[in-house]
């Protein structure tokens, strides 16, 4: 059985979780990719751009808590809610989930999400990654997969995003460019792309302005916009992620999905043990009793 891939990839002072394209509307997400966060790097100034790609990221951060807070950050942990709408050709279809997401310094990711039905887990170890899903207490019910170097590389991508801030992607073989003016409907932005290599690019739009985060792109297609703010640690996170995907239906046709996380409890820098992290072997992991049922 091929391991599925699930993105829902960007956190930070605007949460972002992105699917893949490939993902039917049956596999919960698994990558979840928070983006209020971001860190970038070097800067490569485009002739379309009046700032440099330092000058942006900059902005950014100071929006975003400014550097001591963020610099601060080891780790987050985030509690709540996902909601998934798929549109086909039969009408829209709703599933929910509780959702539990940690991020941990220096690459470290665990995605927890829960229904009546099911447990889906995955999880990032710096190089191993993995797919865990739970469907009832019988033998047989678990399904435990690896994830492959490719997917390991946008999961280690995601995780990232959501730690560093946009800062310092260099240090990881990465770069960011300076793409250039790119409105978001009326509001003026500037897009700017943060490289990780292996043709994985996160695509950001910033307020010129503020700096605030005001709309991500991935390489394969989906959008994220966040609503809301909840300030956790002198640093801004969003209260809800919003995000839309092209997918494949149950009958393996091209779907509309939309995405809406929505954050009950943020804490940042509570030490998580390795263990949380690293395969499972046979027994079900705790920490999904942690997460709310799905709906509350």
């Amino acid at each position: 059985m091929g391991v599925r891939e699930n993105p829902v990839a960007n956190l930070g002072g605007a949460v972002q979780f992105l699917l893949p394209a490939q993902t039917t509307m049956t596999k919960i997400p698994m990558f979840i990719r928070l983006t209020v966060l971001l860190g970038g790097a070097a800067g490569f100034l485009s002739p379309a751009s009046a700032q440099t790609a330092e000058q942006i990221i900059a902005k950014a951060r100071e929006y975003l808590g400014g550097e001591a807070a963020l610099n601060a950050i080891q780790s987050v942990h985030f509690v709540g809610t996902l909601d998934i709408e798929q549109i086909t050709s039969e009408g829209p279809k709703v599933e929910k989930f509780g959702l539990e997401m940690l991020v941990q310094k220096p690459c470290q990711q665990l995605i927890v999400s829960t229904s009546p039905e099911s447990i889906d887990i995955t999880g990032l170890n710096d190089y191993d990654g993995w797919h865990r899903l739970q469907t009832g207490s019988g033998p047989g019910r678990s399904q435990l997969n690896l994830y492959s170097p490719a997917q390991i590389k946008r999961l280690r991508a995601n995780t990232w995003e959501n730690l560093y801030f946009f800062k310092g992607i260099e240090q990881q073989g990465g770069r960011v460019e300076v793409i250039g003016p790119a409105p978001v409907g009326d509001h003026p932005a500037v897009k700017v792309a943060f490289d990780h290599g292996a043709g994985i690019v996160f695509y950001h739009y910033f307020d010129p302005a503020t700096g605030k985060l005001l709309l991500s792109e991935t390489d394969q297609g989906g959008t994220t916009r966040n609503e809301g703010e909840l300030m956790v640690n002198g640093v801004r996170f969003p209260q809800k992620v919003l995000q839309t995907s092209k997918s494949l239906d149950a009958k393996g046709q091209v779907a509309e999905r939309k995405l809406v996380m929505t954050f009950v409890s943020i804490t940042c820098n509570e030490k998580f043990p390795d263990s949380d992290f690293e395969i499972p072997i046979l027994s079900l992991s705790s920490r999904p009793a942690a997460a709310p049922a799905a709906g509350k």
